[in-house]
């Protein structure tokens, strides 16, 4: 059972929910018809700002496989990718393919649930009591089409800008003894988020327009799990650490476009009432617009920014062009 932050009532996830969405709501605060909600905050300037950030040009790629190896354990039908041939060099040694004058080559392809590894939550993608982003009914925005009101589609040119790593399993971790990982059920607080800015330098501020990353170190200890034999365990769905729902008015004051974090669920599991799943999506996406990734792989660019003292960098992270899909894989990359 994760520890209950101050003020935070366990019994009460209906009002603390309610509370936090009406503080936190950007409903109305670009328009009626927005779509975009906190990539509005992205802007022009903010992107020259993120590419100037780009010194020595090392460049990492953030992104998990796609493969069947993966996390997934068919929870809501979610399963690991399924990658199959159609063409392939035998059939081109064989001369199979009805191909003239000797070429050959070779076709797939992939079926996979779009949220399979790593990915972004679209806006259509969490509803709070009935309603979607910006006040609009769930169902005038996504029904058995899709949606096609905030398909992810609509942002897929503008996730690129200033990014920004909080390596809270390094910072924090190191106070725990716990060696650069968060244990699960730990609730980083805006407390935890802002001692971690202050250990790790101005590189880290963070504010309105930014890509925000948060480590947990979680994805680190699956990966030494699967290395000595135990498997993906529940990495997928089970207990980790994560964002408390008390940052919720960090994450909406701070103005931040986007925020991923390196776990399953981007939010503290189990969650910090005695009945209740994921209530900080619940604020955040519908009621906030913004927009939430997971399963990102951060331990290559947080070693990388521990070396050379600097957290921020440019950083493009378009999802995949999927019409009316309500989450959407990427391989985000950071460039330094």
């Amino acid at each position: 059972m994760p520890e209950t932050p101050p003020d935070l009532d366990r019994t009460d996830p209906e009002g603390a929910i309610a509370a936090a969405a009406k503080r936190c709501s950007n409903w109305g605060r670009w328009g009626a018809d927005d779509v975009l909600g906190t990539l509005n905050f992205l802007d022009e300037a903010k992107r020259r700002e993120g590419a100037a950030l780009v010194r020595r040009g090392a460049s990492f790629s953030l992104s998990q496989s796609f493969d069947e190896n993966g996390p997934q354990k068919g929870w809501r039908r979610r399963n690991n990718p399924v990658h199959t041939m159609t063409d392939t060099g035998v059939d081109a040694e064989r001369g199979v393919q009805g191909f003239p004058h000797g070429i050959g080559g070779a076709d797939d392809y992939i079926v996979m649930p779009l949220q399979a590894s790593t990915q972004w939550d679209g806006l259509g993608h969490i509803f709070d009591h009935g309603h979607a982003w910006n006040g609009r009914r769930a169902g005038d925005v996504v029904n058995s089409f899709g949606d096609s009101v905030t398909g992810i589609e609509t942002v897929a040119s503008l996730i690129a800008g200033r990014g920004v790593l909080l390596d809270v399993g390094r910072v924090v971790g190191a106070a725990l003894g716990t060696d650069g990982e968060l244990p699960d059920g730990f609730a980083i607080t805006a407390e935890h988020l802002a001692a971690t800015i202050a250990a790790q330098g101005g590189s880290s501020r963070v504010g309105r327009g930014d890509l925000l990353l948060v480590r947990t170190g979680r994805l680190t200890r699956a990966r030494r799990d699967i290395a000595e034999g135990r498997g993906w365990g529940d990495y997928a769905g089970g207990a980790a650490p994560g964002l408390s729902f008390t940052t919720a008015d960090w994450l909406h004051t701070s103005e931040i476009a986007g925020v991923a974090t390196d776990t399953w669920g981007f939010e503290v599991r189990p969650n910090e009432f005695d009945v209740a799943f994921q209530p900080l999506h619940q604020v955040a996406i519908p009621n906030m617009g913004l927009f939430i990734g997971e399963m990102w792989d951060l331990d290559a660019l947080a070693a990388d920014c521990a070396e050379d003292g600097r957290y921020d960098f440019w950083l493009t992270a378009a999802p995949l062009r999927v019409t009316g899909a309500v989450g959407a894989p990427v391989n985000p990359i950071a460039v330094k």
